[in-house]
């Protein structure tokens, strides 16, 4: 594996123009193929666990699963209601939509119980994840009918158009971070460059590998359904790794041009730049894949979309930093060296060995006093690990979207006016159809102590409905909750029906089958089901990771430090997470509103990809100290050297890292801020504290013990002597 990134980059360097063309063609047939073929969205069955997707299983056995709707509003644009022209609007809204194809039934109209409002709810054909697709005809006939009668507010919301909404604003927002981020990350490169043409080649190829896992991650989702999030982790990844892989190989194939005083041609210097940082990039590559793959294990639709995503584009951007990228860097290279020549006078200009001001500084500590940095260090990453101990999950639900979103303000007028819609729980029993009766007396009674529990008090304005397959073996009982489905008292609600109402009635009758399911149910039983997930997938992912730092340094006791380091980054962020996203006090600076818990996905999405993406500094970092330890260098001085020598391009890669995850932040999801907050204070302590503090300091006490078993000293790198070199060596 060690010669496979040079023969690519020697393959590449000699047929540039090839290399180039066909990388650009890859992209196009990528995302064109993808293009044709469309994606496949994950379905409602995906997303089925734990009792509630059993529950729902048994609902759709009988036809009787959850259908998209859609409820129009009708109240006074002032003043109180006119009962007559409020029943002619919503005779008009009835008709209207009644005439669309893709509306398989209207209800009559329902009037809230002040007298102040009118409900027409409205059921589209098709399955509930569908409903987004199929809701703009009647958003379009509800704004139709707002103009037909001014003097009232006709105005629609639902599941639908709500989905619509977020679909949109997530949109938007993907926009705006791009916005951000690009003319950051273009400043950084240009500082460390300082050439507009060389700091375009890591955003052209980061930008042109979004794109060709774009149209990858299309295609796979006829293998794996996508749940809608995995061009978000294309994105919020494939811009962080491109520009990082690239950026380690240009930066050593800088040094390795300085270091050959201009006698070295492009072709040599590219094969030089494969046999180190190409080698780093491919470890690095494996490492996220790796890490990322253990998110499959989840057995979620969600974490599995997440993982293909990340996984696509990390291996898309591996490739072109193996590929195109030593083509571009031969054909733009003799025009940088004849700049360079021109700047220095002839005279190429030497790389520093040592780290900036700066980073110094900061390395200085552990240079002087290892021990007591090390301690101290680790004190603090503990001390903001902390505030983890008190971490409460939660599955963020309809209720935790953006006000800005105009469904979600229609949808909290109406539950004002409606509260019965608010959150229902929904009881599914199977038995056979000659227990019909019994199973409907047992569930009427159910719904009776259901109604004289103040958690469901006062949500109803008519009995709790009672649906029956046409084949009488499933069976339906909605209740209704007047409470937010994130509320405490719904949470109890749930906790009252499973644990005493379900078991003192329907389910205590022999040889029948029941579940819950509805809003609750379903975001409990999914953060239950994660955190039953949580410990399998946190131990593979910490043996991965030890397996392939032993695979990449071929020693044990690195593989234990990078575990632990990668521990001390991961529980530190989370920590800054909980004490930030958990309280209220940062709302107003961060423009949230607090969930009183942390996303349930956040914790598991944040140690997984933190683990793969601080493999980036690990490899780098590590891989230069091995290099100086393997050319015979004392294990201090060569920590000191390696470490120096990285600091510039692991620094100017955690700036575009943090820029790309900080700008998530910015974003309306709370789920989405938590995400990037996470990361980009997980990136920028991984790079600060533990590469500069910790690392240097465990490394400078374990001294050779860090590199047992010892390997014997090799040669530095040459390119292949004969012909071929003596036409890349030149002067």
């Amino acid at each position: 594996m060690s010669q496979l990134p040079v023969r690519m980059a020697r393959w590449s360097a000699r047929h540039a123009r090839i290399a180039i063309a066909g990388w650009f063609a890859f992209v196009v047939l990528c995302l064109g193929a993808g293009i044709a073929v469309g994606t496949n969205e994950a379905t409602s069955e995906d997303y089925r666990v734990g009792e509630a997707g059993r529950a729902e299983a048994m609902a759709a056995q009988g036809g009787l699963e959850r259908k998209p709707v859609e409820h129009v509003l009708i109240r006074p644009a002032s003043g109180r209601l006119d009962v007559t022209a409020a029943t002619a609007a919503a005779q008009d809204v009835t008709t209207r939509m009644r005439a669309l194809p893709g509306v398989a039934e209207v209800a009559e109209p329902v009037r809230s119980k002040d007298g102040e409002a009118l409900r027409v709810s409205v059921v589209l054909k098709g399955p509930e994840l569908e409903g987004k697709k199929n809701v703009v005809p009647l958003l379009d006939q509800t704004a139709q009918a707002q103009a037909a009668h001014p003097g009232l507010i006709i105005e629609e919301t639902g599941s639908p158009s709500i989905s619509k909404g977020v679909n949109e604003q997530r949109g938007a927002d993907l926009a705006l971070s791009e916005r951000l981020t690009l003319p950051v990350t273009l400043v950084t490169l240009l500082l460390v460059f300082g050439s507009i043409v060389m700091a375009c080649v890591p955003l052209l190829l980061a930008l042109s590998s979004i794109a060709a896992a774009l149209g990858l991650s299309m295609l796979v989702s006829h293998l794996v359904p996508d749940a809608g999030v995995g061009t978000n982790m294309i994105l919020l990844i494939g811009l962080a790794v491109g520009v990082d892989y690239t950026l380690f190989h240009l930066e050593r194939e800088r040094e390795e041009r300085a270091r050959g005083g201009g006698r070295l041609a492009p072709e040599a210097l590219v094969e030089l730049a494969a046999a180190t940082a190409g080698r780093a990039v491919v470890v690095s590559g494996l490492a996220v894949i790796v890490s990322t793959a253990t998110l499959y294990l989840a057995s979620d639709v969600i974490f599995s979309s997440l993982a293909t995503g990340t996984i696509l584009v990390v291996a898309v951007a591996v490739a072109s930093s193996l590929t195109v990228l030593p083509a571009l860097l031969v054909t733009i290279g003799r025009r940088a060296e004849r700049r360079a020549e021109r700047r220095s006078k002839g005279r190429a200009k030497r790389p520093a060995d040592g780290p900036g001001r700066i980073v110094g500084a900061l390395l200085r500590p552990a240079q002087r006093h290892p021990a007591l940095t090390l301690c101290l260090s680790v004190l603090l990453m503990l001390g903001l690990a902390a505030p983890a101990l008190g971490l409460r999950l939660v599955d963020p639900g309809k209720d935790t979207f953006s006000r800005d979103i105009p469904a979600m303000r229609v949808h909290d007028r109406l539950t004002h006016a409606f509260p019965e819609l608010l959150t229902r729980h929904e009881v599914v029993t199977r038995a056979a159809p000659a227990r019909a009766a019994e199973v409907k007396r047992a569930l009427t009674d159910l719904g009776r102590r259901a109604q004289a529990d103040p958690l469901f008090a006062g949500a109803a304005t008519t009995e709790p409905a009672l649906r029956s397959s046409a084949d009488g073996w499933i069976t339906v009982l909605e209740l209704a909750v007047p409470f937010p489905a994130s509320s405490s008292q719904a949470i109890a609600s749930l906790d009252h029906l499973r644990r005493t109402h379900l078991p003192a009635t329907v389910g205590s009758l022999a040889g029948t089958e029941s579940a819950v399911s509805g809003d609750v149910a379903r975001g409990r039983d999914y953060v239950a089901h994660e955190r039953e997930t949580l410990p399998l997938v946190i131990g593979l992912l910490l043996l991965a990771t030890f397996l392939m730092t032993l695979w990449a340094f071929r020693s044990p006791v690195l593989g234990l430090l990078g575990v632990v380091l990668n521990l001390l980054s991961a529980a530190a962020s989370l920590g800054l997470l909980v004490a930030v996203f958990q309280g209220t006090w940062a709302e107003g600076l961060l423009a949230f509103d607090s969930l009183g818990a942390i996303a349930s996905r956040v914790p598991l999405f944040l140690f997984v990809i933190l683990f793969g993406l601080s493999m980036d500094y690990q490899v780098f970092v590590v891989s230069r100290i091995q290099e100086f330890v393997r050319a015979g260098m004392p294990a201090r001085e060569a920590v000191l050297a390696g470490i120096g020598r990285s600091a510039r391009v692991v620094t100017s890669a955690a700036v575009v890292m943090v820029t790309v995850f900080g700008a998530f932040v910015a974003l309306h999801l709370t789920e989405m801020k938590q995400m990037g907050f996470c990361l980009a204070v997980a990136v920028l302590l991984d790079a600060v504290v533990v590469r500069l503090m910790v690392l240097p300091s465990a490394l400078l006490l374990l001294r050779d013990t860090a590199w047992w078993p010892p390997r014997r000293p090799r040669p530095r790198p040459r390119p292949r002597s004969g012909p071929r070199s003596r036409q890349a060596i030149v002067g």
